[in-house]
């Protein structure tokens, strides 16, 4: 049985090292002890692994529009101001009352199971029709979990790491089929037995799914957490549990299994995600390559050099060389990709062919050319034969940041192209989950006529307050935490008057979502972590990973290739 330890400085606020090292992440990593090293806030943080911390760096990050198209690694040698300078309690948390509502809310929210806090739910909406949102969801747990974590309250994240785990051990079947080792629930529900005074819980792999379909994202997010529970803590106990080992590898084991694909990119069904309807991201969505990505470094830093461990810690760096390049170099668009796409021949054959997925130009959409600014860049949301989808994703282009899936310069180019296309990523309300919507018959058939993603609603281009944290944390690693700073203070001007929706509608954000439950706990939690990462940009730490310089070298697709 593991012991946590929390510096709890005079002030009552638990003090953890968060800080990450831009380079030797496996050797800082081991070197992490079972218990944190006591942090006082009001010095200067010790510096990790002989490097300079992620931490410190991005409080060194200047905004002022001089530096924003200039290489990350400048940025990094001197010491700017961020223009972070907010009032803060003696608590050493901000004054804004909306903090306060958020935090109570969040309490209320806990699931307990057996006198014990293992997660929150999806939402305290009390209208009658509660669904599945009395349910602790892996993916929707994270943002709360983070404020946990950040708050020195790291049991309620450990105990849902030990529970989600031991559900994953169930058989899985749905109508007589089984499912993969690896997979981990969507979500979980504690049931009551008053007659026995017994509580047990029931899990949902997907049977019970809209659409049932079995989620792919939740061992990414599971693995992901367990790395900032870590990296938080420093009790690198849990995380070297033969249990977690184990459920790490069988994670593994299903994604990085070997078949008929070509492309080290991994096929996904519509539904297995965050945008968990039918939404035409069938194939290689963004979402899950990003997270992917994500989840494979954080296994690298979290899987033990026993010789199981090895043979996956091989498998891992061979996917994430081919993996970086594949999105970096086809997944990518700027003004000069767009300009190509729209000049390309098609049925061209062999490895000469410069359309290599035989993308039709006719199929650009219109918008397309207008929405592309002159300096800056996305992700696309899919691509496959004779496919792309042009839409912009923000989850998967802001995690492609934050695990440095994206290189600096595209990473750079990302932002430049939310500021430059505020209002119709952002507008009243952040954050557009997609943009633009689909609509008439396109939405006919993609969507298959679904009432809940009409256009600009849902899934279908609405806006999700829950992503204002991933939002916050790609403005402070790419230094621009005045850009964090302007999407919160438009957040806070709605969402507690309109009892935390869900998620909004329309083209700017304006309207709360017609299906959207109130006091959704994941719109709750992501302002809370937004709001605590850009007072303490040291908390960064968890959710980020600097670039792997030994990612660069150019791969070679073939030796037969001529390259």
């Amino acid at each position: 049985m593991s012991i946590l330890y929390v510096d709890v400085a005079q002030n009552g606020h638990a003090s953890i090292d968060s800080s990450i090292t831009v380079d030797g992440f496996d050797e800082c990593f081991s070197r992490l002890s079972d218990k944190p090293r006591p942090l006082n806030l009001n010095t200067e943080r010790q510096r990790s692994c002989d490097e300079r911390s992620l931490s410190e760096l991005t409080i060194g990050l200047s905004p002022h529009p001089l530096f924003r198209n200039v290489d990350n690694s400048s940025r990094f040698m001197d010491h700017f101001d961020t223009g972070v300078h907010t009032p803060i309690t003696p608590n050493g948390f901000e004054t804004h009352p909306m903090v306060t509502e958020a935090l109570d809310a969040l309490r209320r929210s806990l699931v307990f199971f057996r006198g014990r806090p293992v997660g929150t739910i999806a939402a305290l909406d009390s209208s009658d029709e509660n669904l599945n949102y009395d349910q602790v969801f892996v993916r929707d747990f994270v943002p709360s979990a983070l404020v946990f974590l950040m708050k020195g309250e790291p049991e309620i994240v450990k105990n849902f790491l030990v529970k989600t785990l031991r559900l994953q051990s169930w058989e899985k079947k749905i109508d007589q089929f089984q499912l993969g080792e690896g997979v981990m629930p969507a979500s979980f529900k504690v049931l009551h037995d008053p007659k026995r005074n017994t509580e047990t819980l029931m899990a949902d792999f997907g049977e019970s799914a809209i659409g049932r379909v079995a989620p792919v994202d939740s061992g990414f997010w599971w693995i992901i957490l367990l790395r900032a529970y870590t990296k938080s803590t420093g009790d690198t106990s849990l995380a070297e549990k033969p249990e977690c080992q184990k459920g790490m590898r069988l994670i593994l084991s299903l994604c990085l299994s070997e078949g008929f694909d070509t492309f080290p990119t991994l096929l996904c069904a519509d539904g297995c995600s965050m945008i968990d309807r039918r939404m035409g991201v069938y194939g290689y969505p963004i979402e899950i390559q990003a997270l992917f990505f994500m989840a494979l470094r954080c296994a690298l830093l979290l899987l033990k050099q026993d010789a199981e461990g090895k043979a996956f810690v091989e498998r891992i760096a061979k996917r994430l060389h081919a993996l970086s390049f594949h999105m970096r170099s086809y997944f990518w668009l700027d003004l000069k990709q767009l300009n190509d796409i729209y000049r390309y021949k098609t049925e061209e054959y062999s490895h000469t062919a410069v359309n290599k997925f035989n993308v039709m130009p006719d199929s650009l959409p219109e918008w397309v050319f207008d929405f592309m600014p002159k300096h800056g860049g996305y992700f696309l949301g899919n691509v496959g034969p004779s496919n792309m989808d042009f839409r912009w994703f923000c989850l998967g282009n802001c995690m492609a940041i934050l695990s440095s899936l994206a290189t600096p310069e595209q990473s750079t180019a990302i932002m430049d192209l939310i500021e430059s296309r505020w209002q119709e990523l952002v507008g009243e309300m952040p954050l557009k989950v997609c943009y633009p919507a689909i609509e008439s018959h396109e939405w006919r058939i993609v969507t298959g006529c679904d009432p809940k993603n009409t256009r600009w609603s849902y899934h279908n281009g609405g806006s999700w307050p829950v992503l204002l944290w991933l939002l916050t944390a790609a403005c402070i690693k790419t230094g621009r935490p005045q850009v964090a700073r302007r999407a919160i203070e438009l957040a806070e001007t709605r969402l507690s008057k309109d009892n935390w929706p869900e998620y909004y509608d329309g083209k700017r954000g304006r309207y709360i979502g017609k299906q959207a439950r109130k006091f959704q706990t994941w719109s709750i939690a992501g302002y809370l972590v937004a709001k605590m990462m850009l007072e303490d940009p040291s908390h960064l730490g968890m959710v980020a990973l600097e670039e792997d310089k030994q990612m660069k070298p150019v791969l070679k697709r073939s030796s037969s290739w001529i390259l």
